[in-house]
C-alpha cells in the first residue's frame, strides 16, 4: 500500500508561525496613554498614574508647550530630588512618546520649580 504524499507542515514552521503571532499579539495589546489626560503634561501631574494599570511596552504620550516644559526620564534618585542626572535624555518636542520598561519608570520636568510643583510622575509597568 502506497503512502500518500500529503503536505505535512514541519513542526519548526508551525512553531515559527506561532511565535510571530505571539509577537504581533503583544504589540497589538500595548496601550497608549496621554499623560495628564485632557490637561496634558503640566503642573500637579504627580497623581495622574493613580488607579491606572500599566504594562511593559505601553506608551506614554507627553503633550505640552515646549517653550514652557520638557520631559526627562530619570531614576528614583532624580525623581525624589527633582534633579536631572548627568547625561539624562531631555525630551522637548511637546509631543513626546515614551515606551514603558518593566518596573518603575520616572519622569520629571526640569524647568526650574516645575518638578517641585508636582510636574513629575512615577509609573510602574508590570
Amino acid at each position: 500500500m502506497a503512502k500518500g504524499s500529503g503536505s505535512a507542515i514541519p513542526a519548526s514552521v508551525i512553531g515559527l508561525a506561532l511565535l510571530c503571532l505571539l509577537i504581533q499579539s503583544e504589540i497589538a495589546h500595548a496601550a497608549v496613554y496621554t499623560v495628564g489626560d485632557g490637561k496634558g503634561w503640566t503642573l500637579n501631574a504627580v497623581n495622574w498614574p493613580n488607579g491606572k494599570h500599566f504594562k511593559a511596552g505601553d506608551v506614554l504620550v507627553f503633550k505640552y508647550n515646549s517653550a514652557a516644559h520638557n520631559v526627562v526620564p530619570v531614576n528614583a534618585a532624580g525623581y525624589n530630588s527633582c534633579k536631572t542626572p548627568r547625561g539624562a535624555r531631555v525630551l522637548k518636542t511637546g509631543n513626546d512618546r515614551v515606551k514603558l520598561a518593566r518596573g518603575k519608570n520616572y519622569f520629571i520636568c526640569n524647568f526650574p520649580g516645575h518638578c517641585e510643583a508636582g510636574m513629575k510622575i512615577a509609573v510602574t509597568a508590570a
